[in-house]
């Protein structure tokens, strides 16, 4: 945890790997104290040749299971394209971009991410969840105070007054401090004006937070920090009730050594296994009871990484779990089935292109909004039912909900984007052209507003708007295909802007 993020220099892992489907190769050398990602394509047929190079600014990860870097562009921090697999000492395309076919620069370091891996986080400006006055944590790895909060009384006192006493908390906040950063569910949604950093400990999790998981889902759906989720449909679990926690197998201090971890753990299961001496009749000769009862399937989520099962099964499952992406969702144990969160969870399937997800959540979000009086200022329920609406071809009742978002969060770019597509299909361009335009100077990640604001600029007459526009698209993501052929279009001429 002390090691799970710093600066880049200090968490050096030098290498080189060739993305054989963009055809990119990947370097990442040190200079002088610094770290740089190199990459380049030679591709000279196609006119798609690639070249540059970012300075890595911090590290992301122990390196133990894994390793990513950061890097900033005008104040906006994003994550590498690619990571480090430490289980395999690989480098390799960054979790669910192994089938890019082109470079993915401007992966968004996300706050909750951050929170997680290092100390005293800023918080991001309204405009970007990736957007920073300054950098983006005080200290790297993770610090006291992550699990046992506010300290300046402690060290004011020379170590007098005591932290937060974790074992005297409610069990659903002595949970929340590990569940924090190890609670995953196949869908998180924010509860109403809350923000998943502003947690500290003490606090209950599921205040900020509602997880979701599929009613039919096996275990941890092969979700690579969901271990809690399997744990809960243990007997283990479900025997020891609230005595059970995830300290009571892991110490957050340290882990044991590779020469003392079936010991260890052998031992913390005889806590509650050893009736009639049953440690020492049970299989003698195989000490390791993980070997038998928690199985170390591959992840469907992150490659080249195994997770460890704690449904603590009776016969192992050593293979991939299969992934269940339909059905109706539970809320996590610990949380409740709010008409809001639900919808909004539901609402996320149907962005995935499930029909019956759709109607399941336009239910349970009118009921939500007829609840506030159909004025509630919360820009994601507004959005998601403007997006919902739109699905339906209820073209006038979604601009309304996209308006309503807009006015709970001029910063929200969903709304936004999509409020500009219906003004579009209305012959409104100006209006149009002016949401896209607030989007893309707020977010350069939000590539797809970029896009459709040089198309329309450029349909509307203008040609030096849309160039400066692609320029701006392809200094945050060079390798940008359909911006790089529509800005050699209008700089060759064929493309007349105006003509149409």
């Amino acid at each position: 945890m002390a090691n799970a993020s710093g600066v880049a220099a200090d968490g050096f892992i030098g290498g080189e790997f060739r993305h054989a489907l963009s055809g990119i190769d990947y370097r990442v050398t040190e200079d002088g104290g610094h770290v740089f990602l190199s990459y380049e394509r030679k591709d000279t047929s196609s006119g798609n040749e690639l070249n540059g190079r970012q300075e890595l600014k911090f590290f992301i990860g122990s390196g133990k299971r894994g390793r990513t870097y950061l890097f900033e562009q005008r104040g906006y921090w994003f994550e590498s394209p690619i990571n480090w697999y430490g289980k395999k000492r690989v480098w390799d395309m960054a979790p669910n971009f192994q089938q890019a076919t082109e470079m993915p620069l401007t992966l968004a370091v996300d706050p909750g991410c951050l929170h997680c891996h290092a100390s005293e986080v800023a918080r991001s400006l309204p405009e970007a969840r990736n957007l920073y006055s300054g950098k983006p944590f005080e200290y790297g790895g993770i610090s006291c105070t992550a699990c046992h909060g506010d300290a300046s009384a402690h060290v004011a006192s020379g170590g007098k007054a005591d932290m937060l006493h974790i074992d005297g908390l409610q069990p659903i906040r002595r949970d929340s401090i590990c569940l924090n950063c190890h609670l995953e569910g196949h869908i998180a949604v924010m509860r109403e004006g809350k923000r998943s950093e502003d947690f500290i400990p003490g606090d209950d999790l599921f205040d900020y937070t509602a997880y979701f998981i599929f009613r039919k889902e096996a275990g941890a759906g092969g979700r690579a920090t969901s271990q809690w989720e399997a744990l809960m449909r243990s007997e283990c679990k479900k025997q020891s009730g609230d005595r059970m926690t995830c300290t009571t197998c892991h110490d957050p201090h340290g882990s044991p050594s590779s020469a003392e971890r079936v010991a260890f753990y052998r031992q913390k299961c005889l806590q509650c296994h050893d009736k009639s001496g049953f440690g020492s009749k049970h299989h003698p000769e195989n000490q390791d009871c993980t070997a038998c009862h928690m199985g170390r399937p591959p992840t469907n989520d992150i490659a080249h990484e195994q997770l460890t099962d704690h449904w603590i099964r009776t016969h192992v499952n050593n293979g991939r779990e299969p992934k269940t992406s339909t059905g109706e969702l539970d809320a996590i144990s610990g949380g409740s089935e709010d008409d809001r969160d639900l919808g909004i969870a539901y609402a996320q399937m149907a962005g995935h292109g499930d029909e019956a997800a759709a109607k399941r959540a336009l239910e349970w979000l009118r009921l939500a909004e007829h609840a506030g009086g159909g004025a509630r200022k919360d820009h994601e329920l507004h959005s998601n039912l403007g997006f919902l609406e739109q699905l339906r071809k209820e073209n006038g009742s979604a601009a309304e909900e996209y308006k309503l978002a807009l006015e709970a969060d001029p910063y929200d770019a969903l709304a936004a984007g999509d409020l500009a597509l219906l003004d579009v299909r209305e012959h409104r361009y100006g209006e149009a052209k002016g949401l896209w335009n607030e989007v893309f100077e707020h977010d350069p990640t939000q590539t797809a507003a970029g896009l459709n604001l040089a198309i329309l600029e450029c349909d509307m007459g203008d040609r030096r708007g849309p160039e400066a526009v692609l320029e701006r698209i392809l200094e945050f993501s060079p390798d940008d295909g359909k911006a790089r052929a529509l800005l050699g279009l209008i700089r060759s001429g064929r493309e007349k802007c105006g003509s149409k």
